[in-house]
């Protein structure tokens, strides 16, 4: 299929939207496109920085879906058709992860309403460019699980996909939506055979102003979130390649050829990819590099209180 730019001259049609996490510049071209375009533009308000509405004309009708149910969101549909409208549906950070779109899609289908996704950056990247590591580190994970923990809507969560069976390959895992039981997570990823000195970090509303990154050992992990009183819109990644800087790829050693260039005699000096980096063996449980840093947990500003979900706080037995 072919992606147009958008316009106002394509319609009725949806876009559904990624704002990206936080920050209004990470909103891409073509999604400030899409909401410059719209005559309905319908925002997260819950999760997405109000910063990413100049983009929308001074004649659109904006309306926020953290009071929305999809019945109502799709009686926005319904208009749409009706008066060939086009809609700006904007979500936090990509649509197409744990973002509901599917179910709008649906809707679009049923009325036979043409629609879009524009990509968006999505918390995983944002999470680990705070904490400043790759998460596929050759010879130490080649391989990120992207999860959840079982809480409120367990029952759509299918029982091969717990996280103590994703736990059991030993990979770099990254847990959405898993705050607000931080004992029970800890428990999923010790009982799927993480060792007690696996290298944890949480980002809490990544690249937003009062971004705060925790790093702490797994055995350490439930105590660190409840300390910081961390229930939702953060990120938990865990996994050898928090802490190990592994071994060196092959893509830009001197003998590996590709299509863009040819072996070359390896330099002396140049270590062989897929060995371990000159110096001491790495060992791979050491727990040196896993422990926090000196001084505090790192804001990239201000801090705004942690405030409670709404209603009493959700029992983590």
């Amino acid at each position: 299929m072919t992606r147009a730019t958008p316009s106002r001259t394509e319609r009725p049609k949806v876009w559904f939207v990624g704002a990206g996490p936080g920050a209004a510049d990470l909103l891409t071209f073509r999604g400030a496109a899409a909401i410059a375009a719209a005559d309905v533009v319908i925002w997260a308000g819950s999760l997405v920085s109000p910063d990413v509405l100049v983009h929308a004309g001074a004649d659109a009708q904006v309306l926020d879906s953290s009071a929305l149910t999809l019945e109502e969101v799709a009686a926005v549909y319904d208009r749409a058709v009706a008066e060939r409208l086009v809609v700006a549906r904007v979500h936090s950070g990509d649509p197409t992860l744990y973002g509901a779109v599917q179910e709008q899609v649906t809707e679009c289908e049923r009325r036979g309403l043409r629609w879009e996704i524009v990509p968006g950056v999505s918390s995983l990247g944002a999470a680990a460019a705070a904490v400043g590591r790759e998460l596929t580190v050759p010879g130490v994970a080649q391989s990120v699980v992207l999860t959840r923990l079982a809480t409120r809507t367990s029952d759509s969560m299918p029982p091969r996909e717990q996280v103590r069976e994703l736990a059991r390959h030993g990979a770099t895992m990254a847990l959405f939506l898993s705050c607000s039981r931080p004992r029970a997570l800890q428990r999923e990823l010790e009982a799927g055979g993480y060792p007690p000195d696996t290298p944890c970090a949480v980002v809490h509303r990544a690249t937003w102003p009062d971004e705060l990154v925790l790093r702490c050992r797994l055995a350490d992990l439930a105590d660190r979130v409840r300390a910081a009183r961390i229930h939702k819109q953060a990120l938990v990644l865990v996994g050898p390649a928090l802490a190990d800087d592994g071994a060196r790829s092959h893509l830009y050693h001197p003998a590996f050829s590709h299509e863009f260039r040819r072996a070359t005699s390896v330099h002396p000096g140049a270590t062989a990819p897929l060995h371990e980096p000159p110096g001491p063996p790495v060992d791979r449980g050491a727990t040196a590099p896993l422990h926090e840093p000196p001084g505090p947990p790192v804001h990239r500003g201000a801090t705004a209180p942690l405030h409670e979900p709404p209603g009493p706080p959700g029992a983590d037995p």
